[in-house]
């Protein structure tokens, strides 16, 4: 790494870029072309900053995984001219977004940091400014020559995270974003303090990057809830061309135990489509077989999602879909931490 490391801004649209016109009261989007005249205190930072914006910035929530491969794009193509990246996008879907990026990109060696805010940059009590700084100094951060952050993470309101394991809370706080199954990995208070152990270790410096930009998206959340109809279940089960399901369940995994809810399971798995338990609870794991009414799912072949959220659940379905794995190789992959998306062992 150069002794000032080289940043990359990347702007796909969301609050955290906008500012107020005050002659017309209207949002318009910022210029991060400008950004240094605009929050002079980037200066103090120890780093080059450069930045690159979407032609035209989305709303956050017509994200999609046509979006997620053009954000991978611009990684992969400055790669190798930037010592990190810190991705600005809308908050109500960067948990999803971040979560993909994050399997789409394997032999990470370098930080990817997203962040954004609740409040336009221009705004007189803005988080957005806090973030910014703090998410640029994080991708800076190095440790004898090499970057403290190897992985994708997100950062808001003074802590950074694992993204796969994120999960937005709060529309209205500023502290809009939690990971309930994983401490986070670092916090930002009068010192930047990192929780080293806790961070994914390169495996080999020598792998290169290699890019995954085929997502499957014919997946679907199904959402459980007492007095939910078999037929409601039976027509999502039959959506053409459905691969993956993400089946939240209650509690522990728990899910109905009646035999027309499980053959219509039973039937979808052996038609090749992919289902994983995950726990509606904000926090705790999927135990199979705990109780008896997730018994049944175990043995009709249901996949353990163990802790992993919802948002990462989806990606992990998307990425592996694509590749062409046996159900005894697919059922592994998913149930094994492979971007430490999920908790092999429950000790920190």
């Amino acid at each position: 790494m150069a002794n000032k490391p080289n940043i990359l801004l990347i702007y796909t649209g969301g609050t955290i870029g906008m500012i107020k016109d005050y002659e017309t009261n209207a949002l318009i989007a910022f210029d991060f072309s400008q950004i240094i005249d605009k929050i002079p205190e980037l200066k103090q930072l120890n780093c080059t900053i450069e930045s690159i914006c979407f032609n035209e910035p989305i709303d956050s929530s017509n994200m999609n995984t046509d979006y997620y491969v053009d954000i991978v794009d611009i990684i992969e193509n400055n790669y190798n001219n930037y010592d990190g990246f810190v991705v600005l996008t809308g908050s109500d879907t960067m948990s999803y977004t971040s979560s993909a990026i994050s399997f789409m990109l394997e032999n990470l060696q370098k930080p990817i940091i997203f962040t954004g805010s609740q409040l336009p940059i221009g705004d007189l009590r803005t988080d957005a400014k806090e973030n910014l700084i703090t998410s640029i100094e994080i991708a800076s951060a190095n440790k004898n020559g090499s970057p403290i952050i190897t992985e994708v993470c997100l950062y808001f309101e003074y802590k950074l995270y694992r993204a796969n394991r994120t999960t937005k809370i709060s529309a209205e706080q500023f502290e809009a974003f939690t990971s309930f199954n994983f401490p986070s990995l670092a916090e930002s208070g009068v010192h930047l303090k990192f929780k080293e152990h806790l961070l994914l270790k390169i495996k080999n410096k020598k792998d290169k990057l290699i890019v995954r930009k085929q997502l499957d998206d014919n997946v679907v959340v199904l959402k459980l809830f007492p007095g939910i109809s078999i037929k409601v279940i039976e027509h999502i089960l039959n959506t053409p061309n459905l691969k993956g399901v993400v089946l939240e369940t209650y509690g522990s995994g728990n899910a109905p135990n009646s035999d027309g809810f499980i053959e219509l399971l039973k039937t979808a798995i052996k038609k090749g489509i992919k289902i994983v338990n995950v726990t509606q609870c904000k926090s705790g794991r999927v135990i199979m077989g705990h109780y008896d009414t997730s018994l049944l799912l175990k043995e009709i072949g249901v996949l353990n999602g163990v802790d992993i959220t919802t948002e990462s659940a989806l990606a992990k379905l998307m990425y592996l879909l694509n590749k062409k794995l046996s159900a005894k190789e697919f059922k592994q992959l998913f149930e094994t931490s492979l971007r430490g998306e999920l908790t092999d062992k429950y000790h920190f």
